[in-house]
């Protein structure tokens, strides 16, 4: 690295967001401008650490080539660390927004010290690459006459989609929705990516020669056995989007909403309208209980607060993670502390406090009196071990019960929707996913390839790009013998080469 003493001098410094208080008003990125001269400082905490873990197992599923951009960045050299950054990521700018940053929490800094701040420099390389005019279509020189159908728009079937036509291959990308993206379109707010964002790059991969159909739902209105006809391959990447219920008592009640209808509407309206046509669940004036803490929950506090609601509260089922790491939570793993999301530190501004309530139980939604949500009663939870294995127990006399004109269930996702394998014959797995071996992703039926959610069950934007690329080079070497596209656990380049 070229300063090699640089995590010492330097401190870790994050780009800031933009004050609670002000992106409250707005649905606009809550992302600022970053200032090049901090980049490069924090660049150079960069460690020549031997071993860069970062970009190892328990760091980048995409396998980045982490220390090679930071080190250009602090030299200075930004387009050529936006070549290294796109030899492994198809789409930095989008998990230079949504990316909780494995990759962080397995930087070999953050032994003993804030680990560098790598999501902040991935982020502004991609949007300097758009600035500068660096970031080009890349339309291929020759065609192999193959033609691939991709059933889903999301990160992993844009992704392979990408792939595939780079190599040669005609890809059609097949999307129910009225507009192509998927997750990254509908189920992730506008303040954390900006939708122009998804627009920019979809553009530039139409250019390049990818057909999208919209409004196509494959499996019913759009028949699968007929593009199993047209096509020579097709791969499966319709995400996880069954999500997980509450069934309990009052779960019938009105005003119980999932939280992907919450923010696919609201999304939509604020793209159709900003917001004016009204055809979205509007928190406005409301009591809201976000049941479900992670991203998603998190999403749904910032939405709520952005319309105007009167009060948000998040319950979370296991208990407040510690401050640091516990004794059975090691580096290089995925670091499970207590952190406060943008939309925690929103409702802390707007109201005085943090949302959360952690080892929370909800037992029933209670009737307003005329068949709507008016309150639930829950109970607390002491997560206790007993025989190495954590278990719930109810506290007595710890029943409470909360006001609620709003309930939004984010509790993550179970699977892939039933009726599209159904209509193909593709066997499923015990977690009712898609039956495809990573590296290799075939399903049970010749031809037809599963990536993404829809396989490995829910997981992150980083990961649907790392399943893309690797059902990309599956399939191509399926059509073609064999493939020069990266698969999973290769890199395109060395330091070597700089």
């Amino acid at each position: 690295m070229g300063k090699h003493t640089g995590f010492m001098e330097y401190p870790k410094k994050n780009v800031p967001y933009r004050d609670a208080n002000e992106r409250l008003n707005d649905f606009n990125e809550i992302f600022t401008e970053p200032d090049g001269e901090h980049l490069k400082l924090q660049g150079a905490r960069c460690m020549d650490c031997g071993v860069p873990f970062c970009q190892s197992a328990t760091g980048c599923p995409i396998d980045n080539l982490i220390p090679e951009w930071n080190d250009l960045i602090y030299r200075g050299r930004w387009r050529e660390a936006l070549d290294r950054l796109h030899k492994t990521n198809n789409f930095p700018e989008f998990t230079g927004r949504t990316c909780p940053a494995p990759c962080e929490g397995a930087c070999v800094l953050g032994i003993t010290d804030p680990a560098v701040t790598i999501k902040n420099i991935e982020n502004a390389i991609i949007d300097r690459g758009f600035a500068e005019g660096w970031v080009k279509q890349e339309i291929p020189t020759t065609r192999s006459g193959k033609q691939i159908a991709v059933i889903g728009s999301g990160p992993c079937g844009l992704t392979a989609a990408d792939q595939l036509n780079k190599v040669g291959h005609t890809v059609t990308v097949y999307e129910r929705a009225d507009r192509i993206g998927g997750l990254l379109l509908y189920g992730i707010p506008n303040m954390k990516l900006d939708k122009a964002v998804v627009s920019r790059r979809i553009e530039l991969m139409r250019g390049a020669g990818i057909d999208f159909v919209t409004n196509a739902d494959v499996g019913k209105e759009t028949d699968v056995k007929n593009l199993m006809g047209e096509f020579d391959a097709l791969l499966l990447a319709t995400g996880a989007t069954v999500p997980r219920d509450l069934v309990i008592p009052g779960r019938e009640l009105k005003g119980i909403h999932f939280a992907m209808e919450f923010l696919t509407e609201n999304t939509r309206s604020l793209l159709n309208s900003e917001l004016k046509d009204e055809l979205y669940i509007n928190a406005k004036d409301k009591k809201v209980i976000v049941i479900g803490g992670g991203d998603t929950g998190a999403d749904c506090i910032g939405t709520a607060l952005r319309h105007g609601c009167n009060s948000v509260v998040n319950f979370e089922l296991l208990s407040e993670p510690p401050a640091e790491r516990a004794t059975d939570n090691p580096w290089p793993d995925w670091p499970k502390i207590f952190r406060t999301e943008y939309s925690h530190s929103e409702a802390k501004a707007r109201f005085g406090s943090d949302p959360r309530n952690y080892s929370v139980v909800t037992k029933a939604f209670l009737d307003d009196g005329a068949g709507n949500i008016g309150g639930l009663s829950t109970v607390r939870v002491d997560w206790s071990h007993k025989g190495g294995q954590q278990e719930l127990v109810e506290i007595p006399g710890s029943e409470e019960h909360w006001e609620a004109d709003l309930v939004l269930l984010a509790m993550g996702f179970l699977g892939p929707e039933g009726y599209l394998p159904e209509a193909i014959g593709v066997e499923l797995d015990n977690r009712s996913n898609y039956r495809a071996k990573h590296g290799d992703f075939q399903t049970t039926v010749p031809g037809v390839f599963a990536a993404g959610d829809c396989r490995r069950g829910q997981s992150l934007v980083v990961w649907a790009i790392n399943e893309g690329r690797g059902a990309a080079r599956a399939m191509d070497e399926y059509l073609s013998g064999h493939s020069t596209l990266p698969a999973p656990g290769m890199t395109m380049g060395t330091a070597a080469n700089l």
